[in-house]
């Protein structure tokens, strides 16, 4: 009987319903409960070549035991519940059909050479099924349960398959499933390569009992096989590492690199930095309330939007907090990093007063949602996004920095103030403006961290400190330098965490960075400027 149902399937598939199967599956499914185990297992066969999506639910009914026929019109229903619990539903449509007297039905018995047959029914025809993606879940399902009796069904699925991809992993099924057989062993090697070559931890759950075969053959195969994928698993979390490092980078890149214009190019302590990256992370979230309620088709454009508008928020609050406060205290660091924390406390309440002290929901765009895989590494595309972003920003800045007119004042001021205002530079106007770019971008990063962190007051007092760490090890006033060791630290970071714990790992670069500076004070990329000359 095992043998029959691919065989059924192939014929339906190649020359369309036999005679025997062109009865309705509504009328095959009143046979089931007639004749012997045998017979209602060809019922199952004929059921399962149908090909009908609706009988899956019905197949599985039958391998639970909740198949009924009702007694007074031999009526065949699915029944879930027990006693006065017991609730009848159409087996095909799955409509609720009410309770279900007690000894009105009779279950329709199965033994476990039904169950197989079951089993079998059902890998037909989700393997079958018209979906590619239906088809392709149903392989991977059947490899993880590495089933012998879905062998035939396997096989007839794999010969009737067109799509490549759905073939080989219909065939990598198969392999698993030839495995866990008593199969020749010369065949059984040749399925563990097939494996071998799906790799990942499916395969070596697969293989791994294998190396203790009794058979030295497959023992052997099988332990070259497990020892190549840990190899290859290994060099792929090497490579992951190195992708959560890239994507921390990337965001210490943006938290630090404004900081570094201010207090890097400036000289000035911004505590208030964190904050500023904060409310342009709320300026987000605002934007995208907005949409929700007045043009919801724009979403997928909600960042592109709020974007600029961050950075016109934190800029112009930067800008006011030079003007107002800063610009009196040049030269005096410890009264500008004590004013700036006052500000980062009122800015703090402000947006606790307007917002509340509760995280904000903050979506992400359709085309930022999901992931993809690379080999064995998952890659999501919030983080890929970000990582674009950040690149974006820090090559916007270079520009604007090195080949724009107010770049070229701002390093004039930066260098020699007094020869600068002689030359005509309004010095002041320089002071403002960058103190409001470093804060704009600022703003920026708030939107990129809106996609991957909690939006609360406190998001800002999460990277304050760590982009004190970038600016100082890469190297005060150099962008550069704040790149290198935004995406260095990010990957070191992620390399430790596995080995010493994510806490401990952030004691141990805070103690190499404060070494490192105590052999370069000036960091890794020094440059030459105000805080430096002073």
């Amino acid at each position: 009987m095992r043998r029959l149902l691919p065989l059924l399937t192939l014929l339906c598939l190649a020359f369309g319903p036999l005679p025997a199967l062109s009865q309705s599956l509504e009328a095959l499914i009143r046979q089931l409960p007639e004749g012997s185990f045998s017979d209602r297992a060809e019922v199952v066969a004929a059921i399962a070549a149908t090909l009908d999506e609706r009988a899956v639910g019905v197949l599985e009914a039958l391998g639970e035991g909740d198949l009924h026929q009702r007694k007074a019109d031999g009526a065949i229903l699915k029944v879930t519940g027990r006693g006065s619990k017991a609730r009848a539903f159409d087996p095909l449509t799955g409509e609720e059909l009410g309770p279900v007297p007690a000894r009105s039905t009779t279950a329709i018995k199965v033994n476990n050479a039904l169950r197989r047959a079951v089993r079998s029914g059902i890998a037909t025809l989700t393997l079958m099924h018209r979906d590619p993606t239906r088809r392709l879940a149903a392989a991977n399902a059947a490899f993880q349960s590495a089933d012998p009796d879905q062998l035939e069904a396997l096989g007839a699925a794999l010969a009737a398959e067109q799509d490549a991809s759905v073939a080989e992993a219909i065939a990598q099924a198969q392999a698993a499933a030839l495995l866990a057989s008593d199969a020749d062993p010369a065949l059984r090697v040749e399925a563990i390569e097939t494996v071998r070559a799906r790799g990942g931890r499916d395969a070596l759950a697969v293989l791994t009992p294998l190396r203790a075969s009794e058979v030295p053959l497959i023992a052997e195969a099988a332990a070259a096989a497990v020892a190549e994928i840990e190899r290859s698993q290994a060099m792929w979390a090497r490579a992951q590492n190195v992708w959560f490092g890239l994507s921390l980078g990337s965001v210490l890149l943006l938290a630090a690199v404004g900081l570094g214009i201010t207090f890097g190019v400036m000289g000035v302590i911004n505590m208030a930095h964190g904050e500023l990256i904060m409310l342009g992370a709320y300026t987000t979230f605002v934007t995208q309330e907005l949409i929700r309620g007045h043009a919801p088709g724009l979403f997928d454009w909600s960042l592109a939007i709020a974007a600029p508008l961050a950075f016109l928020v934190a800029g112009g609050i930067g800008v006011a907090m030079e003007r107002g406060i800063v610009r009196h205290l040049y030269g005096r660091p410890l009264e500008t990093l004590l004013a700036t924390w006052g500000v980062s406390l009122i800015l703090q309440q402000t947006v606790r007063s307007v917002f509340g002290p509760t995280n904000r929901e903050v979506g992400n765009p359709s085309w930022m949602s999901g992931a993809f895989q690379l080999g064995e590494m998952t890659v999501t595309l919030n983080r890929l996004t970000i990582i674009l972003f950040a690149l974006v920003v820090f090559a916007g800045l270079l520009v604007l920095l090195r080949r724009t007119p107010f770049g070229l004042r701002m390093r004039a001021v930066t260098q020699n103030r007094p020869m600068a205002a002689e030359m005509g530079i309004r010095t002041g106007w320089i002071d403002a403006m960058t103190f409001g770019l470093g804060a704009g971008v600022a703003g920026l990063a708030g939107v990129a961290l809106s996609q991957i962190d909690n939006v609360s007051p406190n998001l800002g007092q999460s990277y304050i400190i760590d982009s004190f760490l970038v600016v100082v090890f890469g190297g005060a006033g150099n962008l550069w330098g704040t790149f290198a060791a935004a995406f260095s630290l990010g990957i070191v970071n992620k390399f430790l965490e596995p080995v010493a714990g994510a806490v401990l790992a952030k004691i141990l670069v805070l103690v190499f960075i404060i070494l490192f500076i105590q052999k370069r004070p000036r960091g890794l990329f020094p440059q030459r400027g105000r805080a430096v000359e002073a």
